[in-house]
């Protein structure tokens, strides 16, 4: 458990394990509901299930954030060590933070920002010096929302492959961390 600040909005941080699942499951699609109820075209409820969420277990981290060490659920993200979908082949530089997701019921004032903090700190501390996103090309308020957390748009990918199959744009964007000592 990693904890960061005090007070009553202080965020923990803990890896999700398999009795995590439904979880998250409920996360993403309460997530996904919100965007479409704004127009925000993203994601779908129902797309991603417990086995999206066991298989990024395996091949890669899964974080949680709650209100202190034993308070409710405020979010959760993926962190991934490779992105060839999106990336192509790299060096190993850069962590790829994925479907960052909050629980606006219980998510404290610029939850979406700390728990990205959090993702890049996680990141740095393996000793990769860039933190990697990508977003829908269309959607120019999720791309905002980064560029103000300081990430710069480097790219467009405009064959990333959904779960369906389909093939859709995206936004690369990366942000250089501050170097850290291991």
């Amino acid at each position: 458990m990693i904890e960061t600040l005090s007070g009553p909005s202080a965020l923990s941080y803990r890896q999700a394990e398999d009795g995590d699942l439904a979880e998250l499951v409920r996360l993403r699609d309460t997530a996904a509901r919100w965007q479409m109820e704004r127009g925000i075209d993203q994601w779908r409820p129902g797309e991603l299930g417990e086995d999206h969420f066991r298989a990024r277990l395996r091949e890669g981290e899964v974080w949680l954030a709650t209100i202190g060490p034993d308070g409710p659920l405020v979010g959760a993200w993926e962190l991934w060590w490779d992105d060839p979908g999106a990336w192509g082949e790299q060096p190993p530089v850069a962590g790829y933070i994925h479907r960052l997701m909050i629980d606006r019921r219980t998510a404290p004032p610029a939850a979406g920002r700390r728990m990205l903090a959090e993702a890049e700190r996680r990141i740095g501390a393996w000793g990769r010096p860039l933190a990697r996103l990508d977003c829908l090309a269309t959607n120019p308020r999720l791309r905002t929302y980064y560029q103000e957390a300081g990430y710069t748009a480097v790219g467009e990918q405009q064959g990333k492959r959904a779960i369906d199959g389909k093939r859709y744009a995206v936004t690369l964007l990366e942000k250089t961390l501050p170097a850290h000592d291991a």
